[in-house]
């Protein structure tokens, strides 16, 4: 049994499994996996293990809230290209890296925060991840995954990287992935806890790059945006929308009309 075996694809009962999720969704409700935090730190930092399995290691560590995993990220993030996991996971969409996707879901679990006391570095962990979002591919989940609470504590950076991808956008610049949709999802995001700033980032991307992609996942920000900005956004992408958008609009300021009433 190879050490990644015994540490991520061994149940805490003994028994192997194939699925890692056993183990790492597991220790949620098994304190055993805290005899393995040294053993997968260790193979997570070793330039002479698989980079897959490095990569494994981070990502249960950040799940877990150890400190040693968010460090991980935050060197990653700091230069993603030259992360050791680069690209071992590949989006089938756009053939692009999807590696800090799946960190940043695992930086927005919060189960485990407080008993390791690591709030502070899980926030800036989703800072740095967040200042990413015009460089590299999130599979549509950035603007989703961190709750509201930590989302406030990121509005700044989230306006700062959506302006700097739009001013991208603007000087001709192309990214192997759907940038436009990206910065429109995360501009629906901050519509969680902030309407008029995630309608003004939103005008902002569709005015410089849109698609009929970026304008249906631009839908969701009209569901959460019931007021006079939402109406106002929801009037801009009919206007430039074709008339599968223009319906799901339609649909969007009907529903919220009922819950008004």
């Amino acid at each position: 049994m190879t050490r990644f075996q015994e540490l991520l694809r061994t149940d805490f009962d003994g028994r192997p499994t194939e699925d890692i999720d056993d183990v790492v969704l597991d220790a949620f409700d098994d304190p055993r996996y805290r005899e393995r935090v040294p053993g997968i730190t260790e193979l997570m930092n070793d330039p002479a293990a698989p980079e897959s399995e490095r990569f494994l290691a981070c990502l249960a560590l950040t799940t877990w809230a150890e400190p040693q995993g968010y460090e991980a990220v935050l060197r990653a993030a700091a230069d993603p290209k030259n992360a050791p996991w680069y690209d071992v996971l590949i989006d089938r969409k756009f053939s692009v890296d999807s590696t800090f996707a799946q960190l940043a879901t695992a930086a927005a679990e919060r189960d485990m925060v407080a008993e390791k006391g690591t709030a502070e570095q899980r926030v800036e962990v989703l800072r740095a991840l967040t200042r990413l979002a015009d460089r590299e591919y999130f599979e549509d989940k950035l603007g989703e995954i961190v709750d509201d609470d930590t989302l406030r504590l990121l509005l700044d950076d989230v306006r700062s990287v959506v302006e700097r991808g739009v001013r991208f956008i603007a000087d001709g610049g192309k990214q192997s992935f759907d940038l436009t949709t990206q910065l429109v999802d995360l501009a629906a995001g901050a519509a969680r806890v902030d309407v008029p700033l995630a309608v003004d980032l939103a005008l902002r991307v569709l005015s410089v790059s849109s698609s009929p992609r970026a304008l249906r996942h631009a839908v969701t920000l009209i569901h959460r945006a019931p007021g006079p900005e939402g109406q106002r956004f929801a009037a801009y992408v009919m206007s430039i929308g074709d008339e599968g958008v223009r319906g799901l609009v339609r649909e969007a300021l009907a529903r919220t009309a009922r819950a008004q009433a």
